[in-house]
């Protein structure tokens, strides 16, 4: 008998350490296999805008005619020279122009190049250069450059390779530090902030070991989606999903964490104090991650494909984080014990508590005195700092400006601009019905802001005549020059004009190129948050009523989640335009900071009100509400302070759509942490009372909880 239970207890002795072990060891080879699929994402990546619009957009319509049009794929670049003192060109200026545009010519990867054109003013030149899509990853744009700067180092010239082709390489080279920069960035931040909160340093290790194995197997996950052509993968949902990854995951940690620490206070065995803060955790964990990932794949119903493309895969990041919460670092404590906390390390039956929770008594105290007035002041700050809203400028910057490092594309697109009409170098282009050709070049010419606008033959030079001009299947196509530049809100406007004014034509009617595909970007943005945002809350509240079995509750989160978005919102419209001088804001930033700030408030509050429900029946809603502040307050602060220093690490790429959304959503994370969920939420559920739990069974309870809930208020440790 003896020897069948020492066997029984060497089998289980065995198991604690080699199921540990093998999930340890899966994990690490996963790890590993996932960091070597970093390097391969560029090969299922896209940075071309018009990959992500809706196949019926205008602009991607014209696309499509303009392929036929052209025999091969171009992207125009624009060499742009004039002397530095700003007098009339050297004689010998355009020989040297000729002679660049033939080595040009000969350059891998170069398609056409349009000899050089002088400006009306004599002072500078331009030559139109057509690259091949691949420009910036084959090096043509480099070598294009370089070419450049020998061929006008002489100190009289200023000279610069501007144009769409030219942005899409400062966009890559801003992004060029996403693997690298971005993410160093983001565990440091997270790793120095585990160290204050744990007072540990190879807690903080296990934490993230944790959290990049989440993001490297997600990442495993989401290049095959991208590879099978079911998502359309750009570098912005790229780094986007590391932040999320390793915030999400190091959030899910410490509230394991947290509940494993409490047990080993209690219990001797560390196994089985590991094993029911698992199983206490993995509720709340499951329920706040289901609830992001579910509120992310409502991007799914966005027409833009960028948009479509960050529901599956920040749901993707969301489940993997919450899986190496509850599998992997469960199997690292296992293994390592106790001595993860050194030096403090917690012993059984000792109380911490007192320590541990006297700021959030106090805080509980304010609020249990004057719930009313606390809710009453936050909600009128938080609505005062919402009233900024009015000022956001979300309707699209120029693309020049997104890239917010000074550039030769900058640079060069001024000097365009100031000798020649600023789009010359990203022409738009008209598709008209072969019998309506004359009648259209007449009103696109007569268009307020068209430079001049001719009918293309089939070599792409001006047509002499309407009957000159290349038709395919019944199509014309109409090269346009517009007087601004091809990515300013003015040239959208006029490609806006343009439509309106050939809807008159009998025949069916088309304006693509670069300033009607931004344009189609950003009306496609705005309208997805016009359906994207009731759909993501509609989605929230029936989870949260399902989880909380409660309407009222629900409806609470909801709105002060909203409320602290908009608070956020309104802060960082007046911050974009007096502080930063931010010329605008591109349209996604408002869906993707709601997506994000909506989705992980509400995280929070889960959090705090899945504890409030245990704590209910015992002591009343009030009571119960004001425990749970106590006991989850410190581990839901840390766990917003590095979900903000996670999101705050997208400022350090040079790009501003980036550096708004990391703003927006550090500063939205760090409301709904210090104010929403500390004062707000409890304030407002201390005042209503048990109806917060109406309809169900609890908000029934009054008399009892009441009771339970008068006498706790008489003992002075009524919050532990």
């Amino acid at each position: 008998m003896n020897s069948t239970k020492q066997d029984t207890r060497r089998r289980v002795r065995r198991g604690r350490i080699l199921i540990p072990a093998v999930l340890v060891l899966l994990w690490l080879a996963w790890t590993s296999w996932g960091g070597q699929t970093f390097g391969n994402l560029s090969e299922v990546t896209t940075s071309d805008q018009a990959a992500f619009l809706p196949v019926e957009a205008e602009s991607t319509r014209a696309m499509e005619l303009q392929e036929q049009f052209t025999e091969e794929d171009a992207v125009p670049a624009t060499i742009v020279a004039a002397t530095s003192d700003g007098e009339e060109l050297p004689s010998a200026g355009m020989a040297e122009a000729e002679e660049l545009a033939e080595e040009v010519s000969g350059l891998s990867g170069v398609v056409e190049v349009i000899p050089p054109q002088p400006a009306e003013d004599g002072a500078a030149l331009q030559i139109l250069v057509l690259l091949e899509e691949e420009s910036t990853e084959n090096g043509a744009l480099d070598e294009l450059r370089s070419l450049v700067a020998e061929s006008f180092d002489d100190q009289q010239w200023l000279a610069y390779v501007t144009g769409p082709a030219a942005l899409s390489g400062d966009f890559a080279e801003a992004f060029a530090g996403i693997d690298g920069v971005l993410l160093l960035v983001a565990v440091v931040a997270v790793f120095l902030i585990l160290i204050a909160v744990y007072r540990s340093v190879l807690l903080p290790v296990l934490v993230l070991l944790s959290a990049i194995g989440a993001l490297c197997a997600a990442i495993t996950v989401i290049w095959a989606m991208a590879q099978q052509g079911w998502i359309v993968l750009d570098d912005q949902t790229q780094g986007i999903l590391s932040i999320l990854v390793i915030g999400a995951a190091t959030d899910y940690s410490l509230l394991l964490v947290a509940r494993y620490r409490e047990e080993l206070a209690h219990t001797q065995s560390r196994h089985t104090a590991l094993f029911t803060a698992v199983r206490r955790s993995t509720p709340p964990i499951l329920a706040s991650g289901g609830t992001v990932a579910a509120a992310m794949l409502c991007l799914l119903f966005s027409d833009l494909s960028s948009n479509q493309a960050l529901g599956p895969v920040a749901s993707t990041g969301i489940v993997f984080a919450m899986l190496a919460t509850l599998t992997f670092l469960p199997a690292l404590l296992a293994l390592i014990g106790r001595p993860a906390f050194w030096p403090k390390v917690p012993q059984a039956n000792t109380d911490t508590s007192s320590s541990q929770f006297r700021l959030w008594r106090g805080i509980a105290g304010v609020v249990r005195r004057r719930p009313r007035q606390v809710w009453l002041v936050v909600t009128l700050l938080l609505l005062v700092a919402a009233a900024g809203v009015t000022q956001l400028k979300a309707h699209g910057v120029p693309q020049t400006d997104l890239v917010l490092a000074e550039t030769e594309t900058q640079s060069g697109q001024a000097l365009l601009e100031e000798h020649f009409d600023a789009g010359t170098g990203a022409p738009s282009s008209v598709f008209i019905e072969a019998e309506e050709a004359s009648q259209a070049l007449e009103t696109v010419s007569g268009t307020e802001g068209v430079a001049n606008a001719y009918l293309v033959d089939e070599n792409n030079a001006p047509a002499a005549e309407p009957q000159d001009a290349h038709q395919l299947d019944g199509w014309m196509q109409i090269s346009v020059t517009l007087d601004h530049a091809g990515d300013s809100l003015e040239a959208e406007e006029t490609v806006r004009d343009l439509r309106a004014e050939l809807a008159d034509l009998n025949g069916e009617t088309l304006v693509g190129g670069t300033t009607a595909t931004q344009l189609d970007t950003n009306d496609t943005a705005q309208r997805d948050l016009m359906v994207i945002v009731p759909l993501v809350l509609l989605v929230i509240t029936a989870i949260l009523v399902m989880l909380l079995r409660s309407v009222v509750t629900p409806l609470i989160l909801v709105a002060t989640t909203v409320l602290s978005y908009l608070a956020a919102l309104g802060i960082s419209a007046l911050v974009f335009n007096h502080l930063f001088d931010f010329p605008g804001a591109d349209p996604s930033v408002p869906l993707y900071g709601f997506m994000f700030l909506v989705a992980l408030g509400v995280d929070y509050n889960i959090f705090l009100m899945t504890r409030a429900r245990e704590e209910t029946p015992k002591h009343g809603a009030t009571e119960g509400t004001l425990r749970s502040l106590v006991v989850t307050g410190g581990v839901i602060t840390s766990a917003g302070v590095v979900l903000a220093a996670t999101f705050a690490a997208l400022a350090v790429l040079p790009i501003m759509f980036m550096v708004q959304l990391a703003f927006l959503v550090a500063v939205g994370i760090l409301i709904d942490t210090f104010i929403v969920r500390t004062l707000q939420v409890p304030a407002l559920c201390a005042d209503i009372g048990q109806k917060i739990w109406w309809p169900s069974r609890m908000s029934r309870a009054q008399a009892s909880a009441s009771d339970n809930a008068e006498s706790s208020r008489s003992t002075s440790s009524s919050l532990v």
